[in-house]
């Protein structure tokens, strides 16, 4: 252990052949762009992700086609696979031969059989886990945080997320069930960095998942990483990483090679400044992209979006850039711009407002239009039209 890392005191837990927690390595990990049917993109991510030496890779799954898919790209990769269960909890007993690992989101389970309790959907998953000795990791994010708990800390988002992990804990160990991790995540580096210390202060057993999620492009999507990453480890705090980037297909292995330059960073007391002024004017969010993304333009739209908005970098305003209908409605609420793309259409919002739904050949005009305005009403300044 280096001097510049806090011992860790969660409990070790394993996945396939890996083990996370306590004193083991922090483990390096990253997600399939691809849509999951299309087996000859996948599979290329996978090798990618593979040679770039991926301790875990995430693979989606939400129908039974995508569970097909996943038997046939099982039998071409040895790597340790886990799986997200997007909002299809039904479908771990089916997937889980195929995997080491079951994600899922608190978030997602209250919509389905409402006649269910939460607790016998976490059950429902447990059972498929323990049948194939598979671990979980029960996967919290702000952005679509289950309503019960938004309901009950209105004015605390991370206190929502916090005590959505804590209350799945508590289900897990009243079920027997100790293989599992936990993730707290945001686009907000201060709030993962939050999040994630007062769920350690209250689970300190249980080995965290760290991640900024939709952290953006490069460099600012390294930068907000590196800012949580930093504040984190040192003090014992995250057990596997993953590096959230809006890159080209071809570039997913960027991910892991930049989660090993920061533990290496991080494990030789290098710690990088952050740029004077860095988020103090315009921030752009960003999703990594993953299956559930219906139109490849999406992160070709991400690097538009940043290239037509570099006039209005000064002022301090938040457009979010989301893949697919899945978090994406909920995950730009709070960003004064929001965009979050479909197969043919890109839907555009002002924080909950939907503004309307556009093509993809007209969203940058209409996106435009709206900073405009609201760069006039904000700070009362009129920019230049911008060809």
């Amino acid at each position: 252990m280096s001097a510049n890392i806090k011992p860790r005191t969660t409990r070790k837990i394993k996945v396939g052949t890996l083990t996370l927690g306590g004193d083991s390595p922090i483990a390096v990990q990253s997600m399939t762009a691809t849509r999951t049917q299309d087996l000859q993109a996948t599979a290329r991510q996978i090798e990618i992700l593979e040679k770039a030496g991926a301790d875990i890779i995430r693979i989606a799954v939400d129908s039974k086609e995508d569970v097909e898919a996943l038997k046939i790209l099982r039998k071409g990769s040895k790597a340790i696979f886990s799986v997200d269960l997007q909002e299809n909890y039904r479908l771990a007993p089916i997937v889980a031969p195929y995997v080491n690992k079951i994600r899922y989101n608190p978030g997602h389970l209250w919509h389905l059989d409402k006649d269910k309790t939460i607790k016998e959907k976490v059950e429902f998953i447990v059972n498929a886990a323990r049948e194939h000795e598979l671990a979980i990791r029960i996967g919290v994010n702000c952005g679509s945080v289950d309503p019960d708990y938004k309901a009950r800390y209105p004015e605390d988002s991370i206190e929502a997320m916090v005590r959505s992990a804590v209350d799945h804990c508590a289900m897990m160990d009243e079920l027997g069930f100790e293989n599992y991790c936990v993730s707290l995540k945001d686009s907000d580096s201060s709030k993962v960095i939050e999040g994630n210390k007062r769920f350690s202060e209250l689970r300190p057993d249980v080995p965290l998942h760290l991640g900024v999620t939709e952290a953006g492009m490069p460099p600012e999507g390294i930068i907000k990483t590196r800012i949580a990453f930093e504040q984190l480890i040192p003090a014992g705090i995250g057990d596997t990483i993953r590096v959230s980037l809006t890159v080209p297909d071809d570039d997913k292995g960027q991910e892991i090679d930049v989660g090993r330059s920061i533990l290496d960073d991080i494990e030789n007391g290098r710690f990088r400044s952050v740029p004077e002024n860095f988020l103090e004017g315009l921030n752009i969010i960003a999703c990594p992209s993953c299956s559930r993304v219906e139109n490849g333009k999406f992160v070709d739209l991400a690097q538009d979006v940043r290239r037509m908005t570099e006039y209005a970098e000064k002022y301090k305003i938040t457009i979010a850039v989301m893949g697919c209908r899945v978090n994406g409605p909920g995950e730009t609420d709070d960003a004064d711009l929001g965009l979050w793309c479909g197969p043919a259409h890109v839907n555009l919002k002002k924080k909950t407002e939907t503004v309307g739904a556009f093509g993809y050949d007209e969203i940058l005009g209409k996106l435009k239009e709206e900073l405009d305005k609201l760069i006039e009403d904000r700070y009362g300044a009129k920019e230049p039209s911008i060809s």
